[in-house]
C-alpha cells in the first residue's frame, strides 16, 4: 500500500485518483504508524514552503516521514514535497526542511529572464542530464515528452542529484533523486498519460 501523507496541504484525491486509474492502492493519512506500515509514501504539497514545513513538524510527521526515507522506504515528493524534501527554503524567510536531498529551494526568478512570468504554469519538455543513467522514475517515458508545472521556487546547488530539468527561460530543476528518494517539481497528477508512466515507475521495484 502507498500512503499518501495528508499533513494540511497538497492534490490529496487527484493524486488517490491518479493511483487508482493506474490500478494503485493509496490510502489518505497522516497517522504516523500508518505511514511506517506503508511500503512507499508520496509527499504532496502546494502553498508555502514555511508553512507547509511547520505543518509537517506539527505532528512530528517530518521525523517520521525523514527515518522511514534514510531506512529505504521508496519517498516521492511532489511539487511543494519535492521542495520540503531539500536542506532549507527562502520562501518569507529561511526555513528549514528535510534535509534528505542536498540543495535549497529559491525563487525562479533569480533563474529566468527578466520578462518572463512568475508563477511558471504550464507544459515543459523534460530534459535527462547528459553522460547519466536515465532515472528509473523515467523508465516509462522518453526524454522531451511534457508535464504540468505550476511554481514560484526552484530547487537549485542540487549537482548530482538533478534527474531532470525544464526550461522557461533558463533550466530549472524538475526532478531530483538520492537512492529510493525522488522529488519532482511538476504535477504528475495533471500530466496525463505522461504523469501517470511517472507515478507506475515509482510503484514497481
Amino acid at each position: 500500500m502507498i500512503a499518501i501523507i495528508d499533513y494540511g496541504v497538497g492534490n490529496l484525491f487527484s493524486l488517490k485518483s491518479s493511483f487508482a486509474a493506474i490500478g494503485v492502492e493509496t490510502a489518505v493519512t497522516g497517522d504516523p504508524e500508518a505511514i511506517r506500515r506503508a511500503d512507499r509514501l508520496i509527499l504532496p504539497g502546494v502553498g508555502a514552503f514555511g508553512d507547509a514545513a511547520a505543518l509537517l513538524r506539527r505532528n512530528g510527521l517530518d521525523q517520521v516521514v525523514r527515518q522511514e526515507a534514510e531506512d529505504g522506504k521508496p519517498l516521492l515528493g511532489i511539487c511543494l514535497g519535492m521542495q520540503l524534501l531539500f536542506d532549507y527554503g527562502l520562501e518569507y524567510g529561511r526555513h528549514q526542511g528535510l534535509g534528505l536531498i542536498p540543495g535549497s529551494v529559491r525563487p525562479i526568478a533569480d533563474y529566468i529572464p527578466a520578462g518572463y512570468k512568475v508563477p511558471h504554469i504550464g507544459w515543459n519538455a523534460l530534459r535527462f542530464p547528459a553522460g547519466k543513467p536515465v532515472s528509473p522514475l523515467f523508465r516509462h517515458i522518453r526524454e522531451g515528452e511534457c508535464v504540468y508545472f505550476v511554481h514560484s521556487f526552484c530547487g537549485v546547488e542540487c549537482g548530482e542529484s538533478v534527474v531532470a530539468s525544464a526550461e522557461y527561460g533558463g533550466m530549472l530543476t524538475a526532478a531530483v533523486a538520492r537512492g529510493s528518494i525522488y522529488g519532482v517539481q511538476f504535477h504528475p497528477e495533471k500530466s496525463g498519460n505522461v504523469g501517470l508512466n511517472i507515478l507506475r515507475a515509482f510503484c514497481e521495484k
